[in-house]
């Protein structure tokens, strides 16, 4: 089924999907093949695979001084999703960026890839550097997410990023791309961060899925703002119920979203994670149930710290 067609199947199945991340450095595959184990019941339409290239921390030395390292702390994103494919039988999409790499290493990912069969992707430029201001791409890499899609739909068309020719063009990428209800932190407006959803579609994404957000008519003014400009590819709602109470102030802070006042009125009087946690469960699975009833098909979790109340409020769906 691709993505541009409806996510609900002739028995009237609702389709989810999950987002995971590779496993740290050094700690095999077990814990993330359980996460797959507990959510594949739910029938996933696909599972998104992150992708987190080289970052620079600090070391401090036996002389007190601090050494400026680069490592990377979750490799692997190509590996693991051809294992969750292999392992599992169930779709996977996995994220190429911009962040932390350069265009021939982009080329030698979808060389990869393509080797493998996996043909779906999620185009993404990353996060800024912890450190930097405003993000700064890699020498030789792309700036922005335009830049990576117009390097895939020349691949795609059986080109090399330098011009090259191929002499046997595999199978294309179809890929889809991220968007943001409540703007993404560097636009200096909403309407200039439409205008980047429309030349992103325009360009040949076939999907947007949105960041996390807790209040849904900002997502349903947001879809009908991006209707309104051109958009017409599914726009798919990511949701992620809320699970400890750092995520309060964690979650605003990191990923650029509000919480609603109901919700945080009843975070604040929650005594534990455990209240949150159920809070959580509870106010997720009341979004779904409302996007379901305004129309929408699709909808996809983001799991990180949340597996089990991913799983909850699923079985609460389907």
């Amino acid at each position: 089924m691709s993505f541009t067609e409806t996510s609900v199947d002739k028995q009237g199945t609702r389709r989810l999907s999950f987002e995971v991340l590779p496993p740290l450095k050094g700690n095999g595959t077990s814990a993330l093949f359980e996460t797959i184990e507990q959510l594949r019941e739910f029938q996933p339409r696909y599972i998104n695979i992150t992708t987190h290239h080289s970052e620079f921390v600090y070391k401090e030395l036996a002389n007190g001084l601090l050494e400026r390292r680069r490592i990377r702390r979750r490799p692997g994103t190509i590996a693991i999703a051809a294992a969750i494919q292999q392992k599992f039988g169930i779709p996977v999409v996995p994220h190429v960026i911009c962040s932390g790499t350069t265009i021939e290493n982009i080329e030698y990912e979808l060389l990869d890839l393509q080797f493998l069969g996996i043909s779906s992707l999620l185009l993404l430029r990353g996060d800024k550097a912890k450190d930097d201001k405003v993000f700064a791409p890699t020498p030789g890499g792309h700036a922005h997410t335009t830049d990576l899609i117009r390097q895939v739909v020349r691949f795609n068309e059986g080109f090399f990023a330098d011009g090259t020719p191929m002499k046997h063009p595999g199978q294309p990428f179809r890929f889809g791309v991220a968007c943001y209800p409540e703007k993404h932190e560097e636009a200096p407006n909403m309407e200039q961060d439409m205008a980047h959803l429309l030349e992103k579609q325009q360009l040949g994404a076939s999907y947007a899925v949105t960041q996390m957000f807790f209040d849904n008519q900002r997502y349903y003014d947001f879809v009908a703002k991006a209707r309104a400009i051109g958009v017409t590819i599914p726009i798919i709602p990511g949701i992620k119920p809320l699970a400890k109470r750092s995520q309060l102030t964690m979650v605003p802070k990191t990923f650029h979203c509000d919480l609603p006042q109901a919700l945080a009125s009843e975070m604040v009087k929650c005594r534990d994670d455990e209240d949150v946690r159920r809070l959580g469960v509870e106010w997720a699975t009341e979004q779904c149930l409302d996007l379901y009833r305004h129309g929408v098909e699709s909808i996809h979790f983001y799991t990180v710290s949340a597996v089990p109340s991913v799983r909850e409020v699923a079985s609460r769906l389907l």
